[in-house]
């Protein structure tokens, strides 16, 4: 019997990259997305589409009947949108994340996977960052998300839901957004010069980023739903390697443009060693790798 998964956001960057997978493996796989943030031509021909809005309750609560997995990835992400539209963001990635948890131990399913934000732990020492750090973030979207986190913990005590977060770092990689308020900055990047521009960077370019490729990002969430997990467990989803903007703006230009900075950490490095140990996960693609083979020519 196939493995059912239910993937929210699942049109989006990067849960139509976890959709491909869970399909490669043999999933059983349902999506809802209300297409707000994704993309309708990344839709995989083997799986049933939703188009349901996870703030409505009503609308989604039969969608979670029998399914074994949720990840949960429908989000208004990135910091900077949280910050000038709070409510907003808060909307979707508070009160819609209630609901998807609700929606899932109602339905009884085995586990949630949610798809968190090294946000949460604000601004840190220049140092890897391991999951024992008190979170402290500096945004509404990393407050979001911790709430998101703290919900998983209390539903586990009070109704038994199994749970895992994982606490991504800078994703980039295959269909990463190049237009909107959600853009990743390589994609921002390649955006401005297919457009004849030069690369824009916050500050001076020294602020030091841990990427992570959306692959990677997919695998670690197949290895969070079919280990063995009690609680809820969390772990950091990153390379273990930190750049310097202007390190990686080489790669793409000799030119740039430096623009006000904004309110964001001045250094993200994730310690990975517990999701290598527990979920035996490893990154295995490079940030500097696949920009020197995928930027605008």
């Amino acid at each position: 019997m196939k493995i059912k998964s239910l993937v929210t956001g699942g049109l989006g960057f990067i849960g139509s990259n976890l959709v491909d997978l869970l399909v490669e493996e043999g999933h059983e796989v349902s999506v809802i997305d209300d297409l707000s943030t994704g993309y309708a031509e990344y839709a995989h021909p083997q799986v049933k589409y939703h188009t349901k809005d996870i703030r409505k309750y009503g609308e989604i609560e039969g969608l979670f009947e029998g399914m074994d997995y949720v990840f949960h990835l429908a989000a208004l992400p990135r910091v900077e949108p949280s910050i000038i539209n709070p409510m907003a963001s808060d909307s979707i990635n508070t009160q819609g994340s209630l609901n998807v948890f609700f929606a899932a131990k109602e339905a009884g399913v085995k586990k949630v996977i949610f798809s968190s934000s090294s946000s949460i732990y604000g601004d840190v020492p220049p140092k890897k960052v391991c999951e024992k750090l008190a979170p402290n973030p500096l945004s509404p979207y990393g407050l979001q998300k911790l709430f998101g986190e703290q919900y998983l913990e209390l539903f586990h005590k009070l109704y038994g839901l199994d749970s895992v977060s994982l606490r991504y770092f800078n994703v980039y990689g295959n269909r990463q957004p190049l237009e909107g308020a959600y853009v990743p900055v390589v994609g921002i990047w390649f955006r401005q010069l297919e457009a004849g521009g030069l690369p824009t960077i916050t500050g001076d370019g020294s602020n030091s980023r841990d990427f992570v490729n959306v692959k990677d990002v997919s695998r670690a969430n197949l290895r969070a739903a079919i280990t063995k997990t009690k609680g809820h467990a969390y772990f950091n989803i990153g390379s273990g390697t930190n750049n310097s903007l202007n390190g990686l703006c080489d790669l793409v230009s000799k030119g740039r443009e430096y623009i006000e900075p904004r309110i964001e950490p001045k250094f993200t490095l994730a310690d990975i060693s517990k999701a290598k140990k527990i979920l035996n996960w490893s990154p295995e693609i490079d940030v500097v790798d696949w920009i020197k083979e995928n930027k605008p020519q």
